[in-house]
């Protein structure tokens, strides 16, 4: 897997980071997340070594932020 899309570091088992924290989250809360990690990672992209991964970082974000705000 790449170290974009499902990176083994955040799956515990069967469980994938993103979905635990979706699941300790209110729909409000959990939208903010994803938006705020799209930030994020536009913000830095340029400070780093693989500019390229962060903004692939950030599109998986706002493609996760699509998602959810298109099954309200």
């Amino acid at each position: 897997m790449s170290n974009v899309d499902k990176p083994s570091h955040y799956t515990n088992g069967s469980i994938e980071c993103i979905d635990a924290i979706k699941s300790s989250m209110s729909k409000t809360e959990f939208v903010g997340f994803l938006k705020a990690n799209a930030m994020k990672y536009l913000w830095r992209y340029d400070k780093k070594s693989k500019p390229s991964e962060d903004l692939k970082k950030s599109v998986w974000f706002i493609n996760r932020l699509i998602q959810e705000i298109e099954h309200e």
